[in-house]
């Protein structure tokens, strides 16, 4: 029987890479299955056949039902699978990583373990958002505020671009018919980038919970990526949509960040951010060394990694040399 480092595994390099993926498919009210390597949905209008392989998040809404075989196929493939509510706007819960190697989970814990480091991809992480600004003297209150201040400013110009009345944020968890068309779209937007960046931030093995800017929370660091493209693509979008018309804006919010999303290629620049975050020396993004090797490795002294499958006891003679 084969030990873990020497199975063949499925990588990024077999299978379509979480960049090249579909940003996230919302399916309800269906039964999902397998054929072959494809999941299939079908409902009351017939049956559609999905590559699982090019999937990136699967949202599975109200009244749907997955077996164990679309399960098995959607794991094999690396897709992220997770559970939500009405309109997508509750998570319930997901799981499955593409990548089986823990070099960035490693970098990630590292710079997480030390405040000076942290704020540093903090400051980083709205230097992304802000381009403009320069936050290295900025303290993390001193952050918060000016995003505060650059978020409300992205909402008064979003409205008077689209002619949209702006009365505020307002949104009541549970809710999500209580709100004004254009904040039903920044909800939908919203919960669907949070997908996005989740499906993202597992398939590359990060931990979803060790957040720079956000904290406490089991999707911490799954916030801190989504909002790094609230102000350019999710707000935005959601006032182009309510602009449109006041009627079914969720779904249709939806449907219109999937395709800006596939325009914008942010499944990639999601990626790249996140190991230039993580991995400041990291090779170029597409490199064969960019993908960081899939193998087990044992701890040693003085940072030495060995190579595993390997008895390391020594006999009285050889501790003698020690």
């Amino acid at each position: 029987m084969s030990t873990v480092g020497q199975r063949p595994a499925l990588t990024p390099r077999h299978l379509t890479r979480t960049a090249e993926r579909l940003s996230f498919i919302y399916l309800e009210r269906c039964t999902i299955h397998r054929d072959a390597n494809a999941i299939t949905a079908e409902d009351a209008d017939g049956t559609t056949h999905i590559p699982s392989a090019t999937i990136g998040t699967l949202l599975l809404g109200p009244g749907t039902r997955i077996t164990h075989q679309a399960m098995s196929v959607l794991g094999e493939t690396g897709a992220c699978v997770a559970w939500v509510g009405e309109h997508g706007v509750r998570y319930y819960a997901g799981g499955r990583a593409l990548s089986r190697s823990a070099a960035l989970v490693e970098a990630q814990a590292t710079q997480w373990a030390n405040v000076r480091s942290r704020i540093a991809v903090a400051r980083a992480m709205y230097r992304i958002r802000f381009p403009d600004e320069d936050p290295a003297r900025l303290t993390r209150h001193e952050l918060l505020g000016r995003e505060g201040t650059r978020v409300k400013e992205c909402y008064r110009a979003q409205a008077a671009r689209t002619g949209v009345p702006w009365n505020g944020r307002n949104y009541t968890p549970g809710d999500f018919a209580s709100g004004d068309p254009v904040n039903q779209g920044i909800t939908a937007a919203a919960q669907c980038m949070y997908g996005v960046a989740h499906a993202v931030v597992a398939s590359l093995g990060c931990s979803p919970g060790l957040g720079f800017v956000h904290s406490g929370h089991e999707l911490s660091f799954v916030l801190d990526i989504a909002d790094l493209y609230k102000t350019d693509i999710g707000i935005p979008l959601a006032f182009d949509v309510a602009a449109e018309a006041e009627e079914d804006v969720g779904s249709r919010t939806r449907r219109a960040l999937r395709d800006k999303i596939n325009e914008t290629r942010l499944l990639e620049r999601c990626v790249n951010d996140i190991k230039g975050l993580l991995l400041p020396n990291a090779p170029e993004p597409g490199s064969e060394a960019s993908e960081p090797p899939d193998r087990v490795t044992l701890q040693s002294d003085r940072g030495l990694l060995v190579a595993s499958g390997v008895n390391y006891g020594m006999d009285e003679q050889e501790a003698a040399l020690w």
